[in-house]
């Protein structure tokens, strides 16, 4: 398979010398040439791709940087326009939804004045969204990686959930195991809730602390190489009620059905209705969060299991699967999985039991 530059290029340039594509995100520079910085710009032309990098960043970028060749710069403007009139481009697509309106204009501006036009519509976002959406089988490695280290934390976790301990205390204790583990950083602010802090699905860990009969929900996730991971697993101290059991019973049937369901041509919309009708059957409006996410070179990426997205299934896509049940000022369950669209259905990147552990 071509690289990230590739790709975009045949999509975009396909050969045309006078066409050249602007990235200045930077997520999407990391994601083109896997080196992250916090300034500078990707050109990518017809014959060569250029990563644009200041004193701070063009050495390490040097040694870095991947599917492209770094070039430093003391004035950026003026080396952007050097190169785009060393290759003839007469038309550059940008990021429309990373720019802002003066920065657009002002690129417009000084574009105009070399003779080139800012193409400033939504090509090559659509263009980016497109291709990152399915992930390649090295994407793929990346991403199950960072999960692995992320199942990890889960085993290491369990022995520490004892009556007192506080959610914060539960929290910074997977987030140091994760770093300790080769995670470049949290995928996203952990979320440990116990108890009835549980029925709030984005809950923040507090002081909060656990106690016999709670439900303890853990979002977590790591990120390696810029790949990201994202699992939930509620677990219960001491025993559950059968109240407690049926509402962990039933999200957990929600979400075994969608990975019974999802396979190519499949709509996210449709995923969606599958688990959130077993959840409403039982208990009608305490699952008021989209099924889930696509995730990859960021925590959240596209397609959405959402009853708004009509977007087909596609071999290739790793999606969340995560319902939950929240009853207010009780517990929380969720149950979260990344899944891989494959050939012919899917399977889950995440290796953690789903099964109701009682510690």
């Amino acid at each position: 398979m071509k690289t990230p530059v590739g790709r975009i290029a045949e999509k975009l340039i396909a050969g045309d010398p006078q066409k050249a594509i602007m990235v200045n995100s930077e997520r999407n520079r990391r994601y083109f040439t896997e080196f992250p910085s916090d300034a500078g710009a990707l050109l990518i032309t017809a014959e060569e791709a250029y990563l644009l990098q200041d004193f701070r960043y063009e050495e390490a970028a040097g040694y870095s940087a991947k599917n492209c060749t770094v070039t430093g710069f003391t004035d950026f403007k003026a080396k952007l326009c050097e190169l785009l009139e060393k290759h003839g481009v007469k038309q550059v697509y940008m990021e429309i939804n990373k720019l802002s309106v003066a920065e657009a204009r002002t690129f417009e501006k000084l574009f105009q004045e070399h003779g080139v036009e800012a193409v400033l519509d939504d090509t090559l976002d659509k263009a980016i969204k497109d291709q990152r959406m399915i992930k390649s089988p090295e994407e793929v490695k990346k991403i199950e990686a960072a999960q692995a280290i992320t199942d990890a934390a889960f085993q290491h976790i369990l022995p520490f959930i004892k009556e007192g301990v506080t959610e914060r205390e539960l929290a910074l204790e997977i987030e140091f195991f994760m770093r300790n583990n080769g995670a470049e950083a949290v995928a996203f602010e952990l979320i440990v809730a116990a108890g009835k802090s549980g029925s709030q699905c984005h809950a923040v860990p507090g002081q909060n602390t656990v106690h016999k009969g709670d439900f303890i929900t853990m979002d977590t996730g790591a990120m390696l190489d810029g790949y990201h991971s994202d699992m939930t697993r509620t677990v219960a101290f001491g025993k559950v009620s059968d109240e407690q059991r049926k509402v962990y019973d039933t999200v957990l049937r929600a979400q075994l059905a969608v990975i019974d369901a999802v396979k190519p041509g499949v709509l996210c919309c449709d995923v969606d209705k599958i688990a959130r009708d077993i959840i409403e059957k039982d208990y009608p409006g305490t699952f008021g969060h989209g099924l889930g996410h696509g995730v990859g070179f960021e925590i959240h990426e596209w397609p959405a299991f959402s009853h708004r997205d009509q977007t087909p299934c596609a071999e290739g896509m790793v999606i969340t699967d995560e319902p939950g049940i929240y009853v207010p000022a009780k517990w929380g369950v969720r149950i979260e999985d990344m899944l891989l669209v494959t050939a012919d259905g899917c399977r889950s990147l995440t290796k953690s039991p789903k099964e109701l552990i009682e510690l």
